[in-house]
């Protein structure tokens, strides 16, 4: 399972066609979990770690990993299942979230597929907030869950959701609408916060599906986009439609090409801006630092008020 992201073009073909390819693997109870490859380091027998007293109750430990110091989180507790066995046993999956390397302790690694992600479905409605899937496939007539792993981190490490208070505004200028989509809860809320600091309202969408069924709704109610939605805000991996998919189809519209769209993602590195340039966006901004966001924002809006006004005159 070494050098999981050799061949970058051939992954960077996959999901620019709303595709992707997902590592499964299982925990303790047997159940069968994937996660996306480009998020993968790699996938490693169970290192030697070192305890850290203090460290929260699913922090295996620490392990030093080809020079670089990495946490071990035991995946299994943290989505509230039986924790696994401190023998050496299991495998850890390196992977790249939100900027930063973290590994996941599992019980078994077994192979990569190739899926749409017309073929990946959002979680079942009933699951609850407190669940830790954000959408589910089958392969071989089983059932394979997709862990919302932004939501494990903010749980396990934290992430700073404070804005500064010079970013924060205590009035609009003017109305703005800007539409954020992501599968993951815990990411939704966290651009919310951002743009209810800026006092922005905002439509939420759980996948690029849902976006483009909003869009096309507000079509027919019609609005002109263009004046109305002053950004879009998306996330890349996403059931149904992912971000590189919904972008691609929004450019080929005449009545959609020229909004602004920002893709919002928890995978980063030189992959990401190549699709940008690819299929069309605007802006790649790797999740998630809130005064980047913000900023970012306020420049889009600043934009959008200038050539909204030029447009009028």
């Amino acid at each position: 399972m070494v050098g999981l992201l050799d061949g970058i073009d051939k992954r960077t073909n996959l999901a620019g066609h709303n595709r992707i390819e997902l590592l499964l693997f299982r925990l303790e109870n047997g159940q069968r979990f994937g996660i996306n490859v480009f998020k993968v380091q790699e996938a490693i027998q169970c290192p030697v770690f070192t305890q850290v007293p203090r460290s929260h109750s699913v922090v295996c430990g620490i392990a030093n990993l080809r020079g670089k110091t990495v946490s071990i989180i035991d995946l299994s507790m943290a989505v509230g299942g039986a924790p696994h066995p401190r023998d050496g046993s299991g495998y850890v999956i390196i992977t790249e979230y939100n900027r930063s390397t973290h590994g996941f302790l599992v019980a078994s690694v077994e192979q990569i597929i190739h899926l749409e992600w017309s073929q990946i479905y959002p979680a079942p409605k009933g699951v609850g907030a407190g669940s830790y899937m954000t959408a589910v496939t089958q392969y071989n007539k089983e059932l394979v869950e997709i862990v919302d792993v932004e939501k494990v981190l903010t749980e396990v490490i934290g992430v700073d959701e404070h804005l500064s208070d010079s970013l924060v505004v205590d009035s609009p200028a003017e109305a703005h609408h800007v539409l954020v989509v992501d599968d993951s809860s815990v990411a939704r809320h966290q651009v919310k916060q951002v743009l209810d600091a800026l006092k922005v309202t905002c439509t939420l969408a759980k996948d690029g599906q849902e976006a483009w069924e909003q869009l096309q709704a507000w079509l027919k109610e019609g609005k002109d986009l263009p004046s109305y939605l002053s950004l879009v805000i998306s996330d890349i991996e996403m059931p149904r439609m992912d971000g590189y998919t919904l972008t691609t189809r929004m450019r080929a519209d005449p009545r959609t090409a020229d909004l602004y769209i920002l893709l919002h993602s928890s995978l980063s590195g030189v992959f990401n801006q190549s699709m940008v340039e690819k299929v069309g966006a605007d802006k790649f901004l790797a999740k998630f630092v809130p005064d980047e966001l913000a900023t970012l924002v306020k420049d889009c809006l600043t934009e959008h008020r200038s050539h909204s006004t030029a447009s009028a005159a």
